[in-house]
C-alpha cells in the first residue's frame, strides 16, 4: 500500500471555505451600509455684552464627573 501526501488536507479546504464565506458575508452587508451627514448644531446668538460663555448641557456633562 501506498500513501500520497496531499498538499491540500481536510483542515486546509475547510479554513479556505470559512474565508470564502466571511468574505461572502461582509460583501453582501457592506452596500447596506451608508454614511450619515452629522447633523450641524445651529448657531447660539451672540452675547449683547461681550464674553462667549455658556453652561451647555455638554458643560454641565462635565461639571457632574468632577464632583468628589
Amino acid at each position: 500500500m501506498s500513501s500520497k501526501n496531499s498538499t491540500l488536507s481536510r483542515r486546509t479546504l475547510f479554513s479556505g471555505a470559512a474565508t470564502v464565506g466571511a468574505v461572502a458575508a461582509a460583501t453582501a452587508v457592506l452596500p447596506g451600509v451608508v454614511k450619515q451627514a452629522a447633523p450641524v448644531p445651529t448657531a447660539l446668538p451672540k452675547p449683547t455684552r461681550g464674553g462667549g460663555y455658556t453652561l451647555s448641557e455638554h458643560v454641565q456633562q462635565y461639571y457632574k464627573t468632577t464632583r468628589v
